[in-house]
């Protein structure tokens, strides 16, 4: 094989379509683009979403729910995963050497799930109600 030899395949490459070249091109006169309307003319395109001037559907649908962007930034951790930390005082710093949560986390939130068997002292930390009325019948205490 030589490099002055190599060609495509037979069939591989066609011949650019020339719209507008006559009746015997088969695309000639209106070049494949239909009779009068906008988009048989020069530049006869608008923007997406456009429906000619009627509401157009993004603006007719109601608007519906939201999402917050620091959703993922809020760990949710379990009341007795806190047993498993081995620590009296646990802070976010503890909680995420432990791994109990991901070191990408901004903050926590202790729900209540299971129980809890000894005293600690939360700080710095999320409690929900529950939690902390489980958490200071086991003897803790929540500062936040």
């Amino acid at each position: 094989m030589e490099l002055n030899n190599i060609k495509p395949a037979d069939g591989a490459k066609k011949d650019k379509r020339r719209v507008g070249r006559g009746i015997g091109s088969g695309l000639g006169k209106t070049a494949g683009r239909g009779h009068k309307g906008q988009k048989s003319r020069a530049g006869g395109f608008h923007k997406v979403g456009f429906e000619g001037g009627q509401m157009p559907m993004h603006r007719r649908l109601p608007k519906r729910g939201f999402v917050s962007l620091t959703k993922a930034d809020t760990a949710r951790v379990r009341l007795y995963e806190l047993a498993a930390v081995g620590v009296d005082e646990i802070d976010l710093l503890v909680l995420k050497q432990a791994g109990i949560v991901s070191a990408s986390a901004k903050s926590a939130r202790i729900y209540l799930a299971g129980e809890i068997g000894k005293a600690i002292k939360l700080s710095g930390i999320a409690v929900t109600k529950g939690a902390r009325a489980a958490i200071e019948a086991a003897g803790g205490s929540v500062a936040e």
